[in-house]
């Protein structure tokens, strides 16, 4: 193997390993499993979520009480992710959706952006920091879109849970005569 093919190798396998970490994390949250939490970060890793800032076994207690008293479910949800690799340093920004289903029976969405400094310590990629920087929250409202102007977005292919949905059709093609369509009210 070339040594560019290895470097590229490397590099893929160090990203996915800090994904897996974002993940297990989420899981952790989520299912209030404290070994699989606190197998994310290193031992001396320092959390800033804004409301808490602090050690690992501190976050969990932390994090589990909250949660545990504030909702009957939530789920953290990780989308964009860009990871920036330097040797055994790492800094990544990981986008985050919040959702809870509160105690009262009201539902709360947020969200943010986890910003960590991994480290690769004895060949295992761990948070060594993290800031939880929140972007947006609030309560669901109803659509912006009238019935009309959401029959017209929902035009452009059959949501289903089956293969009738649009993401199985192959080839993927548009019909021609809605190009330049552009719905208005």
């Amino acid at each position: 193997m070339d040594a560019s093919l290895e470097t590229m190798l490397r590099e893929l396998h160090d990203r996915q390993a800090i994904r897996d970490k974002i993940y297990a994390y989420c899981r952790g949250v989520d299912r209030q499993d404290r070994a699989l939490l606190l197998s994310v970060y290193h031992p001396d890793a320092i959390d800033d979520h804004g409301l808490f800032v602090g050690p690992p076994e501190a976050f969990a207690d932390w994090a589990f009480e909250l949660h545990g008293r504030l909702q009957s479910a939530h789920q953290h949800i990780v989308t964009n992710h860009s990871c920036e690799l330097d040797g055994d340093v790492a800094h990544a920004e990981t986008y985050w959706l919040f959702a809870a289903m509160n105690r009262d029976g009201t539902l709360n969405l947020g969200g943010g952006r986890y910003i960590d400094r991994f480290e690769r310590r004895k060949g295992e990629w761990r948070i060594a920091a993290r800031k939880c920087v929140p972007d947006w929250g609030g309560a669901p409202s109803p659509s912006w879109l009238s019935p009309e102007a959401y029959a017209a977005l929902a035009s452009s292919g059959v949501t289903a849970r089956d293969p009738s949905d649009v993401s199985y059709e192959r080839p993927l093609t548009v019909d021609p005569g809605r190009i330049g369509y552009v719905y208005s009210e």
